[in-house]
């Protein structure tokens, strides 16, 4: 017969809970930084295309 303490998983130990606390507020960190990275090459290309499309704009008004 088992009682009910026996029948409930052990609890992990502080410094495991806190090394996992740690663990995942770095991946969110790093995940944030990865989404942020993303969204502002894809903002620097679109600079990158409109300076162009600019350029050949002035160009083809000043020559044509």
């Amino acid at each position: 017969m088992q009682t009910e303490i026996e029948g409930r998983p052990a609890r992990p130990p502080v410094l495991r809970r806190a090394l996992a606390g740690v663990v995942l507020i770095a991946a969110i960190a790093l995940g944030i930084k990865l989404v942020i990275g993303f969204v502002t090459a894809v903002f620097w290309a679109i600079v990158v295309v409109a300076v162009a499309l600019a350029v050949l704009w002035a160009v083809k008004t000043l020559i044509w």
